[in-house]
């Protein structure tokens, strides 16, 4: 399975001058543990997830004052299309983050999360009966 099979489209945004609490609050909102980061004065889009918000609040900071682009991770790993969900996987291992933003080219063109990658290789290797709730 490739990672354009498990991605998701992004569906939350949100720029570097927003606050963090916006950032929660879109995330809790939309159901989901992080937001893309779109900034023009960014090279390329960047990620701000649940763990950041915890981070600054575990660390004293105010979700009112504190900016996402002091807590964004723009240095982001992005996937293609055509990975292997094993290869996604291994990136995310090794540099202990659990998203990666999935690039068309120059395009953003989706999100995968760790839960993604879980998700579909147990769909894949457990047959559907097996996964109802009894």
């Amino acid at each position: 399975m490739t990672v354009r099979q498990a991605m998701n489209p992004v569906t939350i945004t949100v720029g570097s001058g927003h606050t963090m609490r916006e950032a929660a609050r879109r995330m809790t909102e939309g159901g989901t543990g992080a937001a893309v980061v779109i900034d023009h004065d960014l090279p390329a889009p960047g990620i701000v997830t649940e763990r950041d918000v915890l981070r600054c609040a575990g660390r004293g900071g105010d979700l009112d004052t504190e900016t996402v682009g002091n807590h964004l991770t723009a240095n982001v790993v992005y996937a293609a299309l055509d990975w292997p969900l094993q290869r996604a996987a291994e990136q995310m291992t090794v540099g202990g983050f659990r998203h990666v933003l999935v690039m068309d080219g120059p395009d953003l063109v989706g999100i995968l999360s760790m839960r993604d990658i879980v998700g579909n290789w147990v769909r894949a290797a457990v047959p559907a009966q097996s996964l109802a709730v009894a």
